[in-house]
């Protein structure tokens, strides 16, 4: 631990799970859980469970559980500590000064502020140098794309000089070691020494949702042998290219209701400038699932603005189901007879390309209209090609309704007959069904042998303990009829354990807490298991929970009474046979006591 038990718990119980994790996923409410898409894995149906009592999360698609921390060091990618200082100052807690941290937990914190030290003074390099003499040919090829000086200002851009070691010296000067600087990813090493990455480029800094300058990117100015047109920093302990979007610090900001996805640097300064501020584009590679939902943390709603060419075309069609995977709605917008929204906007002006926005075309037709380009509608070969791969694609849409209407549309647009078309699509569609069937019968068998009577007994168990968890005054009520050895295995004895300790410590208990004593990953996913399995003890009320109630009790004792039955026998234990079987004829008394008891 980095920090003290007192201080991570002020920041757990000051952070509710289900606000954090709304912030990231959408949510919805399922009895006692909210439920929503998971964040960690591609998903179409929900399996991704928040419990606001327990303080924890489960998915039952992909395992991954835990407490508001592991969530958090899951969804940005940071360690522990780390999620403990996001959350702290969420909540605008003031953490102590720390100096017990863990020593590799030390080296990479001093790595990352070390890179994030040399970014922003390289920043300032680069933004002095674009207005210097020398700067000119950089700054002139952004006043010739149209840029304003206030534009430059507010992305801070700048340029890297024809030099090897321009920024080099310049950090030299500031106290900086080479050790330092070589790990910055801003220059390159070899056995004649550290040289600078960028020279003679246009300079964009790359910023995190805080506005820090994580990475750079730079366009050549004049064309070098071996030297790529755009450059970006490599990865590094404070960058990762595949989770960051360009532009996300400003477009977080924006009132509208959708963002828009560009290719490039320019793309989205260019949008800016012209007062589109929601734009964001990846960072020279295809859209990422972290981007995307990175994206989905701050809408709900993308309209994609690729380059016109085959190469952008290609690219939409890959991002579209990687958006709609995340539960994202997706158009995308048409520049035709323009290249990108930067040529558009030079072209025709701001109000043409909101026009673009308005007539933006859903994802299936654009991908109908890029099968379209591909097929030669007047051959009846190419045509029944076409006609073959639009029911391909109308089938893969769950919706009966929405599949109906693209029927019908399709039918008329490009002459296809509609019953036809639609007996396609079922056939097709049947096809799906009879894969999706061979699926849920592999999970209806496992889910059989899973619901034989010594599972029956575990479950029966968790429920307890979820119970026990949740209801302090069904603790306080039956504590002197259990103990650690009615439970089953080693991890429900230790839930146990932590939740009698607390009770006894503190008078209340919480699933966040005791999910944080297992450092295991696998014995977290089975305490998330245990502590998220509820029955149907919630749908009930009255006289009927407390005889459920009983039950579970009586069902729990009388398992650990037979195994220890079978534990006397096997070693001819006469006297404890005795007491054990004393034990469970007393359990029918029991369940009349729990009932008197009237605990709810």
């Amino acid at each position: 631990m980095y920090y003290d038990d007192d201080i991570i718990e002020q920041v757990r119980s000051s952070n509710d799970i289900v606000d954090v994790v709304s912030s990231y996923v959408q949510l919805k409410r399922r009895g006692a859980n909210q439920i929503g898409l998971c964040p960690f894995h591609n998903e179409k149906t929900p399996s991704f469970s928040v419990n606001r009592n327990m303080q924890i999360f489960k998915c039952f698609g992909c395992g991954v559980s835990g407490n508001v921390f592991g969530f958090v060091e899951r969804i940005e990618n940071i360690g522990f500590a780390e999620a403990v200082e996001f959350l702290a100052q969420r909540a605008g807690i003031t953490l102590p000064q720390k100096d017990n941290r863990d020593p590799e937990y030390n080296r990479k914190r001093s790595i990352k502020e070390s890179i994030a030290a040399i970014n922003k003074e390289a920043a300032t390099y680069y933004y002095m140098m674009l207005r210097r003499p020398g700067g000119e040919i950089a700054y002139n090829y952004l006043k010739n794309r149209g840029l304003s000086d206030d534009t430059m200002k507010n992305f801070g851009l700048g340029y890297a000089g024809n030099y090897s070691n321009g920024l080099y010296n310049y950090l030299k000067e500031k106290g900086h070691t080479d050790e330092e600087l070589a790990i910055s990813g801003l220059f390159s090493v070899s056995e004649k020494g550290i040289y600078d990455k960028f020279w003679n480029r246009v300079i964009f800094p790359i910023m995190d949702p805080k506005g820090r300058v994580i990475a750079f990117g730079g366009r050549i100015m004049s064309k070098a042998e071996n030297a790529p047109k755009y450059l970006n920093s490599p990865e590094t302990e404070l960058f990762n290219k595949s989770e960051n979007l360009y532009g996300l610090h400003i477009a977080k900001k924006t009132k509208e209701k959708f963002f828009l996805l560009c290719e490039g640097y320019m793309d989205v300064i260019a949008l800016h400038q012209a007062g589109f501020s929601n734009a964001v584009a990846s960072l020279g590679t295809s859209l990422t699932e972290r981007q995307a939902k990175k994206i989905k943390g701050y809408t709900d709603n993308v309209i994609i603005t690729y380059d016109s060419d085959d190469p952008g075309k290609k690219a939409a069609k890959r991002a579209i189901p990687i958006l709609k995977n995340v539960g994202l709605t997706v158009k995308v917008l048409n520049m035709v007879p323009y290249k990108d929204p930067d040529e558009l906007i030079n072209a025709l002006g701001a109000e043409e390309y909101r026009k673009r926005i308005e007539q933006a075309v859903n994802g299936f037709d654009f991908e109908v209209g890029l099968l379209e380009e591909a097929h030669n509608l007047e051959d009846p070969d190419s045509k029944t090609q076409f006609d073959h791969s639009i029911a391909e694609t109308i089938a893969l849409i769950d919706d009966p309704l929405a599949r109906d209407n693209h029927i019908n549309a399709a039918s008329k647009k490009y002459n296809i007959d509609a019953t036809e078309l639609k007996r396609l699509v079922n056939r097709i569609g049947a096809a799906l069904k009879v894969k999706e069937n061979n699926e849920k019968v592999q999970a209806d068998q496992k889910k059989n042998r899973e619901n034989n009577p010594e599972t029956a007994k575990r479950k029966t168990e968790y429920i307890l303990l979820n119970l026990l968890v949740q209801y302090k005054e069904i603790y306080f009520g039956v504590k002197d009829y259990l103990n650690e050895d009615d439970f089953s295995d080693e991890t429900e004895k230790k839930i146990f354990e932590y939740l009698e300790s607390d009770y006894k410590r503190t008078g209340v208990t919480v699933g966040a807490r005791i999910i944080e004593k297992f450092e295991n990953a696998e014995e977290q996913k089975k305490v998330a298991d245990i502590l998220m399995t509820s029955g149907d003890f919630e749908d009930t009320s009255g006289d009927e929970r407390r005889k459920a109630f009983a039950d579970y009790i009586t069902v729990v004792k009388r398992a650990a009474i037979e195994r220890k039955i079978g534990e006397a026998m096997s070693k001819g234990d006469g006297e404890k046979l005795k007491v054990l079987i004393a034990e469970e004829d007393s359990l029918e008394k029991l369940k009349k006591e729990l009932l008197s008891k009237k605990l709810f």
